[in-house]
């Protein structure tokens, strides 16, 4: 097959193989970053898939806080006594199951029910780390305990400050944000999302 003529003239052709190979990396890992929403500098993220979420961790300690603050349960037994055992897979376990629930109970008090994209979920150390993503993806300070970013569908929390009902609030946003075929008023969201919280338990 001939070069063409621009590298031709231009370049070696010994070089073209590497470039095919270099040049499309140095456009899509950008764009993949921008896509997805990574924002975290040199934060190691680690992955859980479950139903309905794609939760990023940093550590299992993280894990095992995140499990003992979203205290979420249908009955008065709660997933927390249902699920007691230990051990990393159980952890998981337990987390996939209160997690996947949480966000069902959520679309079964907004009536909004149908096949969606996994919304992310970001877990922080503490206040400053996530405090730090959000400077980093808006350039100003935060005054946030949380939040959604519609264009990555992730929710940014932390677990020193967290709750049943924050995450809710926050999966409230993605599910509204893509259930209906035109978003919602940022002050419509908000007020359907306060709703959810306040109707969890």
């Amino acid at each position: 097959m001939p070069v063409p003529y621009l590298f031709k003239k231009t370049l070696p052709t010994k070089l073209l193989p590497f470039l095919i190979l270099i040049l499309p990396g140095l456009f899509f890992f950008p764009l993949q970053e921008v896509v997805q929403g990574t924002t975290s500098g040199d934060i190691a993220w680690r992955n859980i898939e479950t139903k309905y979420t794609m939760i990023h961790y940093q550590s299992f300690e993280d894990l095992e806080r995140f499990n003992d603050k979203v205290d979420y349960a249908q009955d008065r037994w709660g997933l927390k006594r249902l699920f007691s055992s230990s051990g990393s897979d159980n952890l998981i376990d337990k987390l996939n199951k209160k997690v996947d629930v949480l966000f069902e109970r959520v679309q079964e008090i907004l009536d909004m029910r149908k096949e969606m994209k996994k919304v992310t979920i970001k877990i922080y150390h503490d206040r400053r780390q996530l405090h730090d993503a959000y400077s980093r993806i808006y350039k100003k300070p935060c005054r946030f305990r949380a939040w959604y970013i519609y264009e990555y569908n992730t929710i940014y929390i932390n677990v020193d400050d967290l709750h049943e009902g924050m995450l809710a609030h926050e999966m409230a946003h993605s599910i509204i944000d893509h259930y209906l075929s035109v978003r919602p008023p940022s002050a419509t969201a908000e007020i359907l999302a306060r709703y959810v919280h306040s109707h969890l338990l």
